[in-house]
Order: structure tokens, then C-alpha cells, then sequence
């Protein structure tokens, strides 16, 4: 579905912001872009979606060169959530906002009521409907921003940090419409620094340091590799620091708390 072959490309300012990038994400995965600031995570979406061409080498989406595709074009298929919501929102209330892409879209009066009222529903937003998406705060922007996203029902959703400004609810919330996504066999790419949220979730993970890629594999194995995440300056999820630690372990590293409650409980009564 995706496919970046030895891509580079170089920033107006000299910096090389993809490094000979390899990598093919296969319709209706999840996967998960990690890495310090600066490793290239939202340069190489932002090639997904054609607001970025590549200086070298190809990015195809859906076997179609995004050099010779038109990110109005790209964008019916692939729909992103950058990580500053202020890019992104411009229409004077959030039902106007949720509108837009649906007129332009083609879609008819009536879908574009229902999807609206679908969104604002299940983003916690239908008490802003005739607001500003201005006065919103800045979890709620990004709310709206999914919300108007996944209106228009693209293969490909992008979410560039979704959980920044996002408290333990609406995070919870987040993870279920990720799974919501993949159960409609949609291609989901989320770039983060949220370790601890991506880890029950377990998405393939992309370990990106300097423009290159160097990791790629499931979280279950990824995530224990110390060494590796260390030098992309990546925190382990403390589950698996948890498991690790331990001298007598279960078969695999816990997913949730409750496991591990549930584990050490069995394990050390007397």
C-alpha cells in the first residue's frame, strides 16, 4: 500500500531529513513511528500525503508515484492529523470545519450531516458544533482535526503525537478508535513519543534515528531490545522494564497493568 524506496531528501537549509529510507507498510497495518525530534518521523508522512516529493529515490501509495499525484489527489486516499492542529483548522465553526473536505469531496447534503454528526459525537465535541474551532483547547483542536479526518473515510490515516494535550480519557478513547481503524482494515501510521501508549496497543513499531531507519519489527520484540532503543533515545514501556527486572518471569512482557497485577498476584502468595 505504502512503499519508500532509498528515499532521500534534503531541507532548503542543507539538512538531509531522510537518509536512503526503505520501507513498505502493507494495506490494514498499524505501525508506529518512534525516534527523537529530528529523526525524520514527520518529514517521511508528510512524503506519504505529497506535501513532500523526495530529492531521490520513490514514494509509491497505492502503486501510484506521489511525484505525479497531486496532494488533492493523495489526500481522498490519505488523511493526516499533523501534530499542530493550528495548521490544519481555518472554518469559522467546527460543523463548517467538519463540512469542508465532505463538500469537496463530492459527498451529499445528507452524508455530509450524518458524517458530521457522527464525528462530533464521537470525539466529545457536539457542544462546540456552532463554536470557533479557536476557542477550542489545544486536545480539543486535535480531536477535531481526527474527527474531520476519518469523516471522509481515507485508507490511509496519519497521526502525527495524537496523544499530546490529551488527557487518560480521551488517550483511552484514541486507543479504541485505533483499534476501531484496524478492524475496518484501515492503514494506520502514528508518529509518537508516547511509548506507554503505543505499547497495549501493539502496533509494528519503525525505530527512525538521523533519516534512517534502524528498527523495524513488533512491539513484543522490539521493545525489549535495550540497546537499541537507548541509542534512538527511547524509553522502554515500563511494563517491559517491569518484566525484564523480574528474576522469575511470565512467558512475555505484560501488555497491561492489570496483567501484571494479576501475574504477581498468583505468583508470589504463599
Amino acid at each position: 500500500m505504502i512503499e519508500f524506496r532509498d528515499v532521500t531528501f534534503v531541507h532548503q537549509n542543507g539538512v538531509k531529513a531522510l537518509d536512503g529510507v526503505s520501507l513498505r507498510v502493507e494495506a490494514g497495518e498499524f505501525v508506529a513511528l518512534v525516534g527523537e525530534n529530528g529523526a525524520g518521523k514527520t518529514t517521511l508522512v508528510k512524503h506519504v500525503t505529497g506535501l513532500l516529493k523526495p530529492a531521490s529515490g520513490s514514494v509509491l501509495v497505492d502503486g501510484v508515484d506521489t511525484r505525479e499525484a497531486s496532494t488533492a489527489q493523495l489526500s481522498r486516499k490519505v488523511g493526516v492529523a499533523f501534530q499542530n492542529p493550528d495548521h490544519q483548522l481555518f472554518s469559522e465553526t467546527v460543523e463548517e470545519e467538519m463540512s469542508f473536505a465532505l463538500r469537496n469531496f463530492g459527498f451529499s447534503p445528507e452524508l455530509v450531516r450524518n458524517r458530521v454528526a457522527w464525528g462530533l459525537e464521537l470525539f466529545g465535541l457536539e457542544e462546540y458544533r456552532r463554536s470557533s474551532p479557536l476557542v477550542l483547547s489545544g486536545g480539543e483542536k486535535k480531536r477535531l482535526t481526527l474527527a474531520c479526518i476519518l469523516a471522509w473515510d481515507p485508507q490511509v490515516v496519519i497521526l502525527d503525537e495524537p496523544t499530546v494535550g490529551q488527557d487518560a480519557i480521551q488517550k483511552e478513547r484514541l486507543a479504541g478508535t485505533i483499534q476501531m481503524l484496524k478492524s475496518a482494515g484501515k492503514t494506520v501510521l502514528v508518529v509518537s513519543h508516547d511509548i506507554e501508549f503505543l505499547w497495549p496497543i501493539q502496533p509494528r513499531v519503525v525505530v527512525m534515528k538521523g533519516g534512517r531507519v534502524v528498527g523495524d519489527g513488533p512491539s513484543a520484540d522490539l521493545m525489549q531490545d535495550r540497546d537499541l532503543l537507548g541509542s534512538a533515545r527511547i524509553a522502554q514501556p515500563q511494563l517491559v522494564e517491569f518484566y525484564q527486572a523480574l528474576h522469575r518471569r511470565p512467558v512475555a512482557p505484560f501488555v497491561h497493568a492489570l496483567d501484571a497485577a494479576r501475574w504477581a498476584g498468583e505468583t508470589l502468595q504463599p
